[in-house]
């Protein structure tokens, strides 16, 4: 690019907003759902702290608090909770599409595809309203874990299971996922996979919820919105970075292993998973609650290996790089000792933020914006047309 033609660009800079790449800082919408802060707030679900939901509330009623904008009573609990054992039915599309997935099919493919598919013979498929998005928002999420669980039955020759009347929305999706219940150890999983997807339900503007609301902004349905979100948590850069710990905890091994694993890592400039964030900076609030319910799912399951692994990597890399763990680090040590099929971490992360970006389609909507944003060109100045005759 010559001189002149990048002094022009300086020249147009001056009448455009600031730039900034990946839109990292930039303040893109309103929304009453979720606070990401690193000071004294913290991470805050609609005005609650996330500790105090973690620790004395349920997902179900973490669910029912980003959907309705407020904690449910015992009777609306009791009924929300009604209807997710209700609505936990998969349409005959569904069970076709199911049966015929090939196999080595990518489980988020899979999810991606079943949703859209969901769209199609939902019930409200045609009422874009408030009232039918609900609706459509908690069939979805009594629907996901059973998609989830049946696709990887189905590919793995393992029969069906449908979600049982006497077990809450986690203890069902645990039992989707490992045929594990009612003993004391499932017991204690079930607790700390709510206690996960609690933390995992929501999370402000990250990639796949702004491209849900991008979508939801044409006005289109909710479930094409959800898609968008769904296709985007699959790229390595925003999702699986779970599965990916989970990888790594096992590429080690054994604690005494950690160090010298870590160390060789970070000497190859190789990418230690689990740690730094986007937006936190200064570390991750959530990474702290769901490793005291790592270390005591440890204890309960007389299986120290995963933490030990984790506590020395993480210890190391506070050292050498200055980096704390985020949510999905300890969470890699909680989903091994459940023995939820790595492959389906991300999945499973989908049953929870699947409410989160509900709500956000739906809030997007009642105060919607078409989202058109403008790009800053680099290409060459104008050019003139030659000719194909002409040209040489």
């Amino acid at each position: 690019m010559s001189i002149a033609m990048k002094e022009s660009l300086a020249a147009e800079v001056k009448d455009h907003p600031a730039y900034s790449p990946g839109l990292e800082g930039v303040i893109a919408g309103e929304s009453a759902l979720c606070l990401v802060d690193e000071g004294e707030a913290g991470l805050l679900y609609r005005g609650y702290p996330i500790r105090d939901l973690a620790e004395d509330g349920t997902f179900e009623e973490v669910a029912y608090l980003l959907l309705f904008g407020h904690l449910p009573n015992q009777k609306a609990l009791q009924d929300f909770s009604a209807q997710l054992i209700d609505q936990a039915v998969l349409p005959r599309l569904l069970d076709v599409f199911l049966g015929a997935v090939p196999l080595g099919a990518h489980p988020m493919d899979i999810v991606r595809t079943g949703v859209s598919l969901l769209g199609m013979v939902d019930p409200d498929a045609a009422d874009h309203s408030r009232d039918a998005n609900v609706r459509k928002s908690i069939r979805l999420l009594a629907q996901l874990p059973l998609m989830v669980a049946t696709s990887h039955r189905l590919v793995n020759g393992k029969p069906r299971v449908r979600p049982r009347e006497n077990l809450s929305f986690t203890e069902n999706l645990l039992y989707l996922l490992t045929d594990r219940k009612g003993d004391d150890q499932a017991k204690a999983m079930a607790r700390v996979l709510d206690t996960s997807l609690t933390l995992y339900a929501e999370h402000e503007f990250n990639a796949s919820t702004f491209a849900a609301r991008v979508t939801a902004s044409t006005m289109t349905d909710l479930h094409s919105a959800v898609t968008s979100a769904i296709g985007t948590l699959k790229g390595p850069l925003h999702g699986g970075a779970n599965e990916a710990v989970a990888e790594m905890f096992i590429e080690i091994g054994s604690r005494e292993q950690a160090e010298a694993w870590v160390r060789e890592a970070l000497t190859k400039k190789q990418r230690v998973m689990g740690f730094g964030h986007r937006v936190l900076k200064k570390g991750d609030a959530r990474s702290a609650i769901i490793q005291q319910h790592a270390e005591s799912l440890s204890r309960i399951c007389g299986d120290h290996r995963w933490y030990e692994i984790a506590t020395a990597v993480d210890h190391i890399m506070q050292e050498e790089k200055g980096l704390r763990p985020n949510l999905d680090f300890y969470t890699a040590v909680a989903y091994l000792l459940m023995a939820i099929p790595r492959t389906l971490y991300t999945p499973v992360f989908v049953c929870s933020r699947i409410i989160g970006w509900c709500a956000h389609v739906i809030e997007q909507q009642d105060y919607n914006r078409l989202m058109r944003p403008r790009a800053f060109y680099t290409g060459p100045a104008r050019r003139e047309y030659v000719p194909l005759d002409r040209r040489t």
